[in-house]
């Protein structure tokens, strides 16, 4: 569907968790008009779904694509595969390596969604909550990837041969720490309670507060002084420090 000139429309993926919708926040933020796509891809923590559906809706966005890629089928990872969630690993053991949890090329197919819709609506912008810093050491989180994507994607589609559009990739997380995401996200507004980011949540979504994604998030609240205001596990206290 064509927008009129003077419309800014932006594609920003919403996976539920705390970075994408810190990322919603700041493309709403700076005029967007806000088209969100999420993924039900297999993952075993299948509930942030149900955060993402919180998160758009409390934001407005015009529409809100759920689509269907079942990456079970290739497995591969602890959040596809029958492999363990690493659990209690240290900020250091997370800088070393590619840990488990990482979905082989899960941006790359992302992103290829979203620069489909993107030609669709005749969008110049996609957003990614991408992190380079605290970040559990994913090769497709980092600036030279979204760098290359980008060249890439000006080169595949018919916008960008014919020279009717020329696709950007905002990463306004990647240099942040999480510390600074929340700060960034509360100044917006945003309630992180909607949000869900454990990778091995409870049957009954309550989060686990050992993998690596739930000690980076409670790490970001510490350096805030603020209890992270989701459920954990047991409702063990999330207090700071």
């Amino acid at each position: 569907m064509p927008h009129s000139p003077t419309q800014r429309r932006a594609i920003v993926l919403v996976s539920g968790g705390l970075d994408s919708t810190t990322t919603l926040a700041i493309a709403q933020a700076e005029g967007f008009t806000v088209s969100a796509l999420s993924f039900i891809y297999g993952q075993r923590h299948a509930v942030e779904l149900e955060a993402a559906r919180r998160v758009t809706q409390a934001f407005a966005v015009e529409r809100h694509v759920i689509a269907t890629i079942d990456l079970r089928q290739f497995g591969g990872s602890a959040l596809t595969d029958s492999i363990g969630v690493p659990k209690q690993r240290s900020l250091e053991t997370m800088g070393v390596g590619i840990p488990v949890t990482y979905v082989p090329a899960r941006n790359t197919v992302f992103l290829s969604f979203a620069l489909a819709w993107a030609e669709v609506l005749e969008a110049n912008d996609v957003f990614i909550g991408v992190n380079a810093l605290d970040y559990s050491g994913y090769p497709d989180c980092r600036p030279e990837y979204i760098s290359a994507f980008q060249t890439m994607a000006n080169l595949a589609t018919k916008r960008g041969v014919e020279g009717t559009g020329v696709l950007t990739i905002h990463t306004p997380l990647i240099a942040l720490t999480k510390g600074q995401i929340i700060r960034r996200g509360l100044d917006l507004g945003v309630d992180y309670a909607l949000t869900h980011s454990c990778y091995d949540p409870s049957a009954e979504g309550e989060a686990c507060g050992t993998c690596d994604s739930c000690l980076l998030r409670l790490k970001g609240f510490a350096e805030n002084a603020l209890e992270d205001p989701v459920r954990y596990v047991g409702a063990r206290s999330r207090a700071a420090g």
